[in-house]
């Protein structure tokens, strides 16, 4: 039909469009008001709740006719919703920064511009913000799909009270960014040490020999680059933009596809959604089958377990803690059951949390 208009035409349609989108966005914020006032005189406090937004974020992406992406769907909803649910209740959120780092980027894609981002200077930091009520929620890397996980964030769940509400997965693209004019009048690079590793063989093919300098983040770094003509730096579009830098090669990642995993750190649990995710944390007897014994309740249940991992007790020499992410929630009956058995056979058993799984 649009081939039978001229452009003028077309343009009213769209004008038109817009009006209605903006009268239907507008009654959604005054019904977003509306939820705020009922739960200030009830007995429910709690604006922001992970398995709704996920629940309504699935819905309209399968529900999608296009043309535009499910990414794009589910960004412009997000940014919707994010905007009504200031208006219950402003949200803050820590990240680790400083301004600037994919922490950030993976904040903005789970609660949206809206929410007031705080940037912390480490990881220990976000987990004490939270844990304080300082902030209402804090978000932390936990693994890179081609550098494997985040040792830290591991190690300070094993003292934490705090619950996994969520998690993000962000595709990573890395940039080389500078004040230099070219690649040749770059004499020092600075990135954090993972972004290093991720961009290991392009830096070797054309940046050979050249200083690398690690730092504590990608926006320290672009931060760091931005005091000389002859520093360059390592990071995302974002950093550039916030420190006056130019782009002197894009897309630098050795993996096309490299994404890094975040989670989503809380004080209370958060309700099932559907499709959702556990993560566990277990200890087990130093002897042969142990670790066996202790997974093998999930089979038996048809639980399916999608990560394990290692970290060092530090109680004793050789001695481990399991992280294990399981598909399911612990409301689920064959996920209850499954947890109930390897309470059994486990020294430790700790449920860090059930939480939407990542929309893709």
């Amino acid at each position: 039909m649009a081939d039978k208009l001229n452009l003028d035409q077309v343009r009213e349609k769209i004008d038109a469009l817009d009006r209605q989108l903006l009268d239907l966005i507008s009654e959604r914020a005054r019904l977003a008001q509306d939820v705020a006032r009922i739960k200030q005189n009830g007995n429910d406090k709690v604006f922001y709740k992970p398995e709704r937004e996920a629940e309504v974020l699935r819905r309209v992406i399968d529900s999608n006719p296009g043309p535009l992406s499910n990414e794009s769907i589910r960004f412009l909803f997000r940014e919707v919703m994010s905007a009504c649910l200031a208006l219950e209740q402003p949200m803050k959120v820590a990240y680790l920064g400083p301004q600037g780092t994919f922490t950030q980027l993976a904040s903005h894609k789970q609660f949206g511009h809206a929410a007031d981002t705080l940037a912390f200077a480490s990881i220990s930091d976000i987990f004490r913000a939270v844990s304080a009520s300082e902030v209402d929620f804090g978000v932390v890397p936990v693994e890179n799909s081609t550098e494997g996980i985040v040792s830290q964030t591991l190690d300070l769940f094993v003292g934490s009270s705090l619950q996994i509400c969520g998690e993000v997965e962000l595709r990573i693209h890395h940039h080389l960014m500078s004040k230099a004019e070219s690649i040749g009048d770059v004499v020092v690079i600075y990135a954090h040490q993972q972004s290093f590793a991720q961009c290991r063989q392009w830096l070797d093919g054309h940046l050979s020999g050249v200083q690398q300098v690690s730092v504590s983040s990608n926006a320290e770094a672009a931060r760091m680059a931005a005091e000389s003509s002859a520093a360059a730096a390592i990071g995302s579009e974002t950093a550039s933009e916030i420190y006056g830098l130019g782009l002197l090669a894009s897309k630098i990642e050795d993996a096309p596809d490299n994404t890094t995993r975040f989670l989503v750190l809380g004080r209370n649990p958060v309700k099932s959604s559907g499709k959702d995710k556990t993560s566990l944390l277990l200890s087990t007897m130093n002897q042969s089958g142990s670790l066996f014994d202790l997974i093998q309740p999930f089979a038996k249940n048809h639980v399916s377990m999608t990560r394990i991992e290692s970290r060092p007790s530090r109680q004793a020499n050789w001695n481990y803690l399991f992280f294990v992410d399981i598909e399911g929630h612990v409301e689920d009956d064959n996920v209850a059951k499954a947890i109930a058995e390897v309470n059994e056979k486990a020294a430790t058993t700790k449920v860090l949390g059930s939480y939407p799984a990542a929309l893709s």
